[in-house]
């Protein structure tokens, strides 16, 4: 009897974990909170990872590295950041071990091994690439510097989540040097602008970009872009931000310039960064109770071709016809998977691809050879149409297309049924438990308000949008005048 897998209804959190566990694509490590990505996990990072590393050099940056260890002096420097950051440090204090007198084969750390000063793993980097610009940075003929680097980072999470939240993450992070505050804010809001469009055009997830709030900020940010997605569940996920840091750390780090006129002024920064979170965003934005369902664009199989034969004869056959299809996707640049494994069955294989999200699987036996024809399913919508054998890569082409579109168009829709104006605070309380989703209420503006709502209904301020409509109204909590509406919802 087939196993029978928790559906979204059922419970979402498990659901969540089986997706990831039937697709293959990544499993708890024997570190706690940390995860091993597995092959087919990897190679979507690897495709989001070489789409948004173009579109980082189109915008003008350049790749680097910096040391995954911070001195603590230095990671003190921005003390904003420092403080923000502190609980999910982790810590090197010695770089020995030695063997243990009194266990033998055991080891222990070596008392006299202990570091000059400590070292943390870095859970950002800011502080090391700004103590190293200020080697780089003398005039104005230094700036700007469009610097980013792909790495791993360590928060040290409590409740981990695999892709979602971990000790342990694979990320990239900007980090830009300006010579004025324009500059530099434009960059951030430019970066933002990027993962927004890498967002839609390519994981086919919608987003909403704004500003947090200031108690929502990165710390050491004057201020943060957001692009905000909404799950299945109607819960919110921040899916990339990017951080106007204002003079912060160039202050902290005494980094200086001399402009055009021979006066010295602090360097204007920028952050910004996406992280392997994004995976989680892609399969609760598509998936269903089936298993995973990918964006063509994102997909390491577009094409997955299934023969079913009886003798060695047709195979031979129906082989010598893919293998072709084969040839002219790859001339298009369509990923293309023929699997002629004869230790499983054609049925074993449609649940194997179903479960991974390839976006189409071509099927052919004896009669659509006869025929020449074959079936083509899709897996977004789970249909299926039998065409003529000639006419599957112009089929084929057209319909990755449609999938990408509609998988946007569907996970739009679902964003704003599940979205709605609240003007009261009773009503918001009401409506957040029963049905969840976004909110979009007034604000006073205060942190004390802020704080009063997330401790009551758990909900937080997402993002102030960039794009609405100015409106006079008052606080839902408080009565004050607010100038706009901000979006309040549960978050991951």
């Amino acid at each position: 009897m087939a196993k029978k897998f928790t559906t979204r209804a059922e419970d979402y959190s498990k659901w969540y974990n089986e997706v990831v566990s039937r697709a293959d694509l990544a499993e708890n490590s024997e570190v706690r909170g940390c995860m091993v990505i597995k092959p087919y996990g990897y190679a979507i990072w690897e495709k989001m990872k070489e789409v948004l590393d173009a579109k980082f050099k189109e915008t003008g940056h350049s790749n680097a590295y910096f040391p995954i260890f911070i001195p603590k002096s230095l990671f003190e420097a921005e003390e904003k950041n420092a403080e923000g950051f502190a609980k999910e440090c982790a810590v090197v204090t010695h770089h020995r071990l030695i063997n243990d007198p009194d266990n033998k084969g055991k080891l222990i750390v070596d008392p006299k091994a202990k570091l000059e000063e400590e070292l943390i793993v870095r859970p950002t980097s800011e502080a090391i690439i700004w103590s190293t610009y200020r080697k780089w940075i003398q005039s104005y003929r230094d700036l700007p510097i469009l610097i980013n680097q792909w790495a791993n980072v360590m928060r040290w999470e409590m409740r981990t989540r695999i892709f979602l939240r971990t000790a342990e993450f694979l990320w990239q992070e900007g980090h830009t040097a300006h010579a004025t505050k324009s500059e530099a804010i434009e960059e951030s809001a430019r970066m933002n602008q990027v993962y927004a469009d890498f967002a839609e055009e390519y994981m086919a997830m919608p987003v909403v970009q704004g500003l947090k709030s200031e108690s929502e900020r990165f710390a050491g940010a004057e201020e943060t872009y957001c692009i905000e997605a909404m799950m299945q569940d109607g819960k919110a996920l921040q899916a990339g931000t990017s951080h106007f840091l204002a003079q912060n750390f160039a202050k902290a780090f005494d980094v200086k310039f001399t402009d055009k006129e021979g006066k010295q002024d602090y360097v204007w920064a920028t952050s910004w960064g996406v992280s392997t979170r994004l995976m989680g965003a892609l399969i609760m934005t598509h998936s269903d109770d089936e298993g995973l369902v990918l964006p063509p664009a994102l997909a390491p199989i577009q094409v997955v071709a299934i023969p079913i034969y009886k003798t060695e004869e047709e195979l031979s056959e129906i082989s010598k016809h893919f293998n072709e299809l084969g040839e002219k996707f790859k001339e298009k640049g369509i990923s293309f998977k023929f699997d002629d494994d004869d230790n499983r069955r054609p049925g074993w294989k449609f649940s194997e691809y179903e479960s991974k999200g390839v976006p189409v699987r071509i099927v052919m036996g004896p009669r659509d050879l006869e025929s020449g024809k074959v079936e083509i399913a899709r897996r977004d919508n789970k249909t299926k149409e039998v065409i003529d054998f000639s006419d599957t890569l112009t089929y084929v082409e057209s319909l990755l297309e449609n999938i990408q579109t509609n998988l946007f168009d569907k996970a739009k829709a679902f964003r704003t049924s599940n979205t709605q104006e609240v003007d009261s605070y009773e009503d918001f309380k009401v409506k957040l438990k029963a049905e969840g989703g976004f909110f979009l209420a007034h604000w006073d503006g205060t942190s004390e308000t802020e704080e009063k709502i997330k401790k009551e209904t758990k909900a937080t301020i997402r993002c102030i949008p960039l794009e609405q409509k100015t409106e006079i109204g008052k606080c839902m909590v408080t009565g004050k005048e607010s100038k706009a509406r901000v979006i309040f919802a549960k978050s991951y």
